[in-house]
């Protein structure tokens, strides 16, 4: 029924948020429309739309209104380690959840909500088989 769709996020300066989902967490700019939209691929279907600031909408960066998990393939700690040398700041340690995985909360230029997720594949694939068979 549903084919695709994106993210939006709300932004307040086009040209800071391109370079940092581009250039800061290595996404591939898709479209751009001047300081009108813009989208970048986040990989596996993931489409994060850029949106300018409107009265229409929420204010960037307001908290609750919107969140990015991205999921990574890679040890979590290695990823947070090249986040940060490129001046990201994480708003929590990573949290190690035995049944999900690893998680590590940090913002994007208007502080909208982010969070790394690295899957515990052993366990996931344990769970879809455990309700598979329900």
């Amino acid at each position: 029924m549903i084919s695709g769709g994106n993210i939006t996020v709300m932004v307040s300066n086009m040209d800071a948020s391109v370079r940092f989902y581009t250039d800061v967490l290595g996404m591939k700019l898709t479209n751009r429309f001047g300081d009108h939209w813009a989208t970048v691929d986040a990989g596996r279907g993931l489409i994060i739309g850029l949106h300018p600031a409107s009265p229409k909408y929420p204010a960037p960066g307001t908290k609750g209104g919107m969140l990015i998990g991205l999921e990574i393939d890679e040890p979590i700690q290695q990823v947070v380690n090249r986040l940060r040398a490129k001046d990201v700041h994480f708003t929590s340690p990573i949290i190690r959840d035995e049944g999900a995985g690893s998680f590590a909360d940090f913002e994007d230029p208007d502080g909208n909500s982010i969070y790394l997720w690295e899957m515990n594949r052993a366990m996931m694939q344990e769970n879809a088989q455990q309700y598979s068979h329900a």
